[in-house]
């Protein structure tokens, strides 16, 4: 799976790593899919496993040795070097929920955020053996073949996808549900696997709230090299202090139908 990156590339390496890196996450999260797999809830009440903590710390170990200088931004351990320029982020498995009911719609999300800009990120589906790879100015891949987003432009005529809407609040339920009514159809679930269905023209609008960094910050940089958008709910683009509402779409044009449906319901 990995990427051959020449290596007077500037990220060359940095990108090298990453796929490396989740070639091993690919293998860790495979060992434990499906087999006892030691689910305990967090203080904050959302399910982490075994595979979360361990494929997090390999990640650390190996990039503090290897990038020194850069900060870490992990949902198991949280933040180190928030102040430096570069930071990596790193969600071991986002989906943690399917992965413990043994749906295969989970993934592991890296990238590495430049001054609140992501350079590149990745998604690796391990499950469904799938990986969304990009990187700014050089296009979005589904296992190393390009992709794009579909490029629908209507409500009317779109998919739209949310994980969940139980951790909605009452007008952002609103706001789903008017989107839901007006597209051709609407589906629940996905996590991740979500937005590498959009970046590969199969879905054409995922709306999302209660994410963290760690959620999104890989996706941003797919969903636009794939030529589609990516914001928070006001139309702002995502950092690393967005408020965790995400919109992302296949078009402009429908993201700013979208962003118009948002605006109508507060």
């Amino acid at each position: 799976m990995s990427v051959a990156i020449p290596l007077s590339d500037q990220l060359g390496i940095e990108v090298a790593f990453a796929n490396a890196f989740a070639d091993k996450a690919r293998v860790i999260a495979l060992r434990y899919f499906r087999q006892p797999h030691g689910l305990t809830m967090k203080a904050d009440e959302t399910p982490v496993t075994m595979a979360d903590t361990e494929i997090e710390a390999v990640f650390r170990n190996e990039a503090e040795v290897r990038f020194a200088q850069d900060g870490i931004f992990g949902e198991e351990t949280g933040v180190s070097g928030q102040e430096r320029d570069r930071i990596w982020v790193i969600d071991p498995i986002d989906g943690t929920g399917a992965f413990a009911t043994g749906s295969p719609q989970f993934g592991v999300l890296l990238s590495l955020v430049t001054k609140g800009r992501a350079e590149f990120g990745i998604i690796d589906a391990c499950a469904m053996g799938e990986r969304w790879f990009a990187r700014r100015g050089s296009g979005a891949t589904l296992n190393g073949v390009a992709c794009a987003v579909s490029g629908q432009t209507t409500l009317a005529n779109a998919s739209i996808s949310s994980t969940s809407i139980h951790q909605y609040e009452a007008w952002e339920r609103q706001v789903f549900d008017r989107l839901a009514s007006a597209a051709a159809f609407a589906r629940l679930g996905g996590d991740c696997y979500a937005y590498g269905l959009l970046a590969a023209g199969h879905l054409d609008l995922v709306i999302e709230c209660g994410l963290k960094p760690f959620d999104f910050m890989a996706l941003t940089v797919i969903i636009e090299e794939a030529g589609g958008v990516i914001s928070d709910w006001n139309g702002q683009p995502l950092s690393l202090k967005s408020d965790g509402r995400v919109l992302a779409s296949a078009s402009y044009e429908l993201h700013n139908e979208a962003l118009g449906v948002i605006s109508a319901t507060r």
